[in-house]
């Protein structure tokens, strides 16, 4: 079932981010899987990114081209007040992922911890649209969701875990899975969750 953009508000209102069970203080798993696909020129979208220290970390990079898209209004506000003039580097929608329609294309699309929400098939669907509306025969998708041997929820919410050949399947034959790794995460709790990270190239 699709999720309001209220959840996702209220959680980012009540809770210190850096409690978050998804938080990470250094992104260096997603910048690894970004420097995959190919030189800092190209341009980014972080899907979910919210209150995260990625958008940052790429502005740290020099990268010229990032947009961050979240349901949620006050992570965007969160992350674009931690920047603090940096802020302007970045482009900021605040909108559902399974009813936005693309204004433009992207190199590489990133998503870490988005999709495994999306446990109907009608979302997963609309979220492969928006994707393929979005990046251009060329760029390159990476996701990371919770493994097959990971948690079954997450805030509250149910979970959708996957194996790289799952994410693939999801996909379709419009992308060709070129790297794939599992990788554990560290919440800020000390419990460590199982991701499947996978790069996709668009065909």
């Amino acid at each position: 079932m699709r999720q309001p953009a209220e959840h996702w508000n209220r959680v980012y209102q009540t809770k210190d981010t850096e409690q978050l069970s998804w938080f990470q203080a250094d992104p260096t798993p997603s910048l690894r899987a970004i420097s995959l696909c190919g030189p800092r020129s190209l341009s980014l979208i972080d899907i979910g990114g919210g209150a995260s220290r990625l958008a940052g970390a790429l502005v740290d990079q020099r990268r010229q081209d990032i947009t961050v898209l979240d349901i949620s209004q006050r992570a965007l506000t969160l992350a674009r007040v931690r920047l603090g003039a940096d802020g302007q580097r970045v482009a900021w929608i605040a909108r559902d992922i399974t009813m936005w329609q693309p204004h433009r294309l992207w190199d590489i699309w990133h998503d870490r911890a988005v999709f495994h929400f999306l446990t109907e098939a009608c979302d997963r669907q609309a979220y492969i649209q928006a994707l393929s509306a979005a990046v251009p025969r060329g760029g390159h998708v990476i996701l990371a969701c919770f493994a097959p041997d990971g948690p079954t929820t997450c805030s509250g919410l149910p979970v959708q875990r996957y194996a790289p050949k799952g994410l693939q399947a999801e996909l379709g034959p419009g992308f060709d899975l070129l790297h794939s790794w599992s990788e554990p995460h560290a919440t800020p709790a000390g419990d460590m969750q199982a991701f499947t990270w996978s790069v996709f190239d668009r065909v």
